[in-house]
């Protein structure tokens, strides 16, 4: 595990507080399971998301009437 410091508000400071005295849970233990479920969350729409444009990779690969955009960047870059 890695150390991280963070501040909060006296109001996330007194709940956070709270629910662990209620639950009987350290403070960090609290704070990595709201993370988790945040990154679980956020996971989940970017891989929707990710779903929904993967069919149009590649699409123009294969197409004869475009610039190489690969000379045009190194030509940009000098």
């Amino acid at each position: 595990m890695f150390r991280t410091q963070i501040y909060l508000t006296e109001t996330e400071q007194r709940e956070l507080a709270f629910l662990s005295e209620f639950l009987g849970k350290a403070k960090s233990a609290l704070i990595r399971d709201a993370i988790d479920k945040f990154l679980a969350e956020k996971s989940r729409l970017v891989k929707k998301t990710s779903r929904k444009s993967h069919p149009a990779a590649g699409l123009w690969a294969k197409r004869k009437d475009l610039p190489n955009f690969r000379e045009l960047r190194d030509e940009f870059d000098r």
